[in-house]
């Protein structure tokens, strides 16, 4: 039982120590200046564009006309200037949410879509990247090759039109699989005292999972071999995804999404540099 606990903190460390290895990052994004153009890409819009807006909104629009819409008075003698007052916070409120409505969430709709679209770019572009890094060692490298039980497995699947619908359905699954683990990291969230915990650690997982299904997509892994990886490998999963989904409980819920979403991309680049055999 020690034993078995103290190789479950070895991976979660392995994991954990493996996601902060942004320098590795940088060394992927010089060997391959597609891969430099996409994560680049990620960071200008969530993090410039998006993060900005935040910024500028919080510490600029919303002062502004908080300066020039002030809040209701408390003890003021003039009951007019009091009613004025509060037609001025009810102004200042529908003009902060229309700021939300027609700046905000469109910004995040397109921020989602594009980085849905340039993260497939940056698996494909890590992964031959890591090819011309000397990042690891010959040895380790043939960890990150697809085992011949999976091509075996992947040379089995019929062509033509059969193909298709079986990649399509394997796709609906995976992403029904997804939103009902999503689901219930929300439902676990509100259990008293241990829900925060196992809403982290759920969170993390679902992290871990998104960075590697770009690349077990890109090498056509089928969707049973992914889930048997995922469930061979927990604690390391549970490691990985933790240094991302921890700004998630200290920051609001748009500042954390588009800090994900910057973070995402060097997720999916150290992910290339570990993936032990399927067990």
């Amino acid at each position: 039982m020690i034993a078995k606990s103290k190789l479950v903190m070895l991976l979660w460390l392995e994991g954990f120590l493996e996601a902060c290895s942004l320098h590795r990052v940088v060394i992927l994004c010089h060997k391959s200046r597609k891969l430099l153009l996409r994560t680049g890409q990620c960071f200008l819009l969530n993090g410039l564009i998006f993060l900005g807006s935040l910024g500028v909104f919080k510490w600029f629009v919303n002062p502004t006309l908080q300066w020039i819409l002030p809040d209701p008075c408390a003890p003021v003698t003039s009951q007019d200037f009091c009613s004025f007052n509060g037609s001025y916070a009810f102004l200042r409120g529908g003009l902060l949410q229309l700021f939300y409505v027609f700046w905000f969430y469109p910004l995040y709709l397109l921020s989602f879509i594009l980085s849905n679209i340039w993260y497939n770019d940056v698996a494909k572009y890590g992964f031959e990247a890591i090819e011309k890094s000397d990042l690891i060692s010959g040895e380790n490298f043939k960890q990150c090759e697809v085992p011949a039980s999976l091509m075996m497995t992947n040379a089995e699947r019929p062509s033509g039109l059969g193909g298709v619908m079986i990649g399509i359905g394997v796709q609906v699954y995976s992403i029904l699989l997804l939103t009902f683990f999503f689901v219930e990291v929300y439902v676990v969230g509100v259990i008293p005292y241990i829900g925060k915990i196992l809403n982290f650690l759920l969170l993390s997982w679902m992290y871990a999972y998104y960075c590697y299904e770009y690349k077990w997509n890109f090498l056509e892994i089928p969707l049973e071999k992914r889930l048997e990886f995922f469930e061979s490998n927990w604690a390391f999963f549970a490691g990985f995804g933790s240094p991302c989904v921890l700004p998630i409980f200290f920051l609001s819920p748009l500042v954390s999404g588009a800090l994900m979403a910057i973070l995402f991309p060097l997720g999916q680049d150290l992910k290339n540099l570990w993936l032990p055999q399927l067990y």
